[in-house]
């Protein structure tokens, strides 16, 4: 008889056993710029055919609008029984990055055994080998997860923008994958090691010609822009100006005292919108969100949102609606829902709630006055939740199979699961999976691999199709990539792309 605690326990045994077998913003630039260089391997392959299909690019973190909306509309609505077909497929070293797609060029950042950092350009319909580029690396998790790059690589009609867990930040030619400037964060920045737990895993973005990145460095250098050209500092913002001092809700003090050796920086990645007429630069820090004019760095806001718990994380991207701002985190911290005054300086909470969403490192969508996410920081707590945005009220929660778990069976040899029948089926249980939207439909991927479709249903949640993919397994963390109706997925071993096209 199988559980859900004991599914996970089996698989997280079978998994193992083959892994053993195989503030005020500071215009002073930093004083010094470390040498860094990286290589091209071989000859680049420069000639690319245009895209054989009408579609989107998907250049960055969560598609062009930073949110894991697709607008492509040329997509299967329903699957055939046998699931879809698979365009290509590729070996890939480890990292929990998605690629990233603009025409017909992919990039897939990993690395592979050894200390070296890859950044592959690919042809995005057939996977052809196109370029790669390298360089050293000697980054260590220190809990044991992977020792691969988190951060997705950020791509223009012309760069390639990759940044590493040690803070390595290179800026590369598309076309040819040619070096054109490069920062070593970590050494061109003060950036404490106390609470860095897993590496660095914001995502860098663009805004005109500035590159925002959450360097972490003390005391008030938590973001930086770059000149996006030339990889100069342009300006430094949040730290110990921001945060010194700031009421905390009794979360850990009543107010915060600034040591200088903790963390500045989160695994959530910025995010840039207009909001009663004003840019603002919203990045959810280590203490909590602050909102930046992204033109000079100064600050408009701040709200404190951190978990109580040392050992914790804020992993998931700010979500943007009209006026407001929702945010959750893991860590029993969950989430509050700010809305911004019309001046731009000030924010209130409309409702904040420590159980209702708890995203880990998934960010929620938000439909017409629905939230969608996923909840839970372990993976058996792991479901899929849809809030009410106005209340923040739960509606429907579900761990994605709605069957008896008792009635499945488990082989102990390769993990495959058979129900009641006798018939072989995916991975039942999400767990902290990911999603993008299509239109009315999700794409979601279980964190096991299992990819399923549903339906955009604020009453009930409603599966339209699952399926397993061959060499997507645990840990599956990176979202879908949807790009010109084919669907990338991206595991610690391998690159799929299957055919959503109609």
């Amino acid at each position: 008889m199988l559980t859900r605690w004991t599914l996970i326990v089996v698989m997280s045994a079978l998994l193992l056993a083959a892994t053993e077998n195989a503030m005020s913003a500071d215009p002073k630039p930093a004083v010094s710029r470390a040498a860094l260089t990286g290589e091209v391997v071989g000859k680049p392959i420069t000639d690319v055919p245009v895209p054989d299909r009408k579609g989107e690019d998907w250049p960055c973190f969560l598609g062009s609008l930073g949110t894991g909306v697709c607008n492509e509309t040329n997509w299967l609505k329903s699957w055939p029984v046998e699931g879809l077909k698979t365009a290509w497929s590729m070996r890939v070293g480890t990292g929990y990055s998605a690629p990233s797609v603009v025409g017909n060029r992919l990039v897939v950042f990993h690395r592979p055994r050894g200390n070296e950092d890859i950044v592959d350009c690919l042809r995005a319909d057939n996977g052809e080998p196109l370029w790669q580029f390298k360089y050293a690396t000697e980054y260590e998790d220190r809990y044991a997860y992977n020792n691969g790059p988190r951060c997705t690589p950020l791509l223009t009609k012309t760069r390639v923008f990759t940044f590493n867990p040690e803070g390595k930040l290179f800026c590369l030619d598309l076309v040819t994958g040619k070096q054109i400037w490069a920062r070593d964060c970590g050494k061109d920045f003060r950036i404490p090691d106390d609470e860095n737990f897993f590496g660095v895993g914001c995502t860098p973005i663009l805004e005109g010609n500035l590159l925002i990145v959450l360097v972490g460095g003390q005391p008030n250098s938590g973001v930086v822009a770059f000149n996006a050209e030339t990889g100069d500092t342009v300006w430094q913002s949040v730290g110990k100006k921001t945060w010194d001092g700031v009421e905390t809700g009794g979360s850990i003090k009543p107010k915060y005292e600034w040591t200088g050796t903790e963390s500045i920086y989160s695994y959530s990645s910025p995010i840039a919108a207009t909001i009663h007429g004003r840019r603002h630069l919203l990045c959810l820090m280590r203490q909590g969100l602050v909102s930046v004019d992204p033109k000079d760095g100064s600050e408009n806001f701040k709200f404190w949102f951190r978990p109580k718990e040392r050992e914790s994380v804020n992993a998931a991207r700010p979500v943007v609606i009209g006026d407001k701002i929702f945010l959750s985190a893991a860590y029993k911290a969950g989430s509050a829902l700010l809305q911004v005054a019309p001046s731009g300086k000030d924010a209130k909470v409309l409702w904040q709630d420590a159980r209702n969403m708890l995203n880990h490192w998934s960010t929620t969508i938000h439909v017409d006055g629905h939230l969608y996410g996923f909840s839970g920081r372990h993976e058996n707590e792991g479901e899929l939740r849809c809030l009410n945005l106005k209340a923040g009220d739960v509606i429907w929660q579900t761990t994605g199979y709605e069957g008896d778990i008792s009635k499945l069976t488990q082989s102990p040899v390769t993990g495959e699961i058979k129900d009641g029948t006798g018939k072989t089926i995916p991975f039942p249980l999400l767990g902290r999976g990911s999603k993008i939207q299509i239109g009315d439909r999700f794409l979601i991927l279980g964190e096991r691999g299992t990819l399923a479709l549903a339906k955009v249903n604020a009453k009930e949640y409603e599966e339209l199709g699952r399926m397993s993919v061959t060499g997507i397994k645990y840990p599956a963390w990176a979202a879908p990539v949807l790009s010109r109706g084919r669907v990338y997925l991206r595991s610690e071993t391998h690159l799929v792309c299957l055919d959503l096209a109609e």
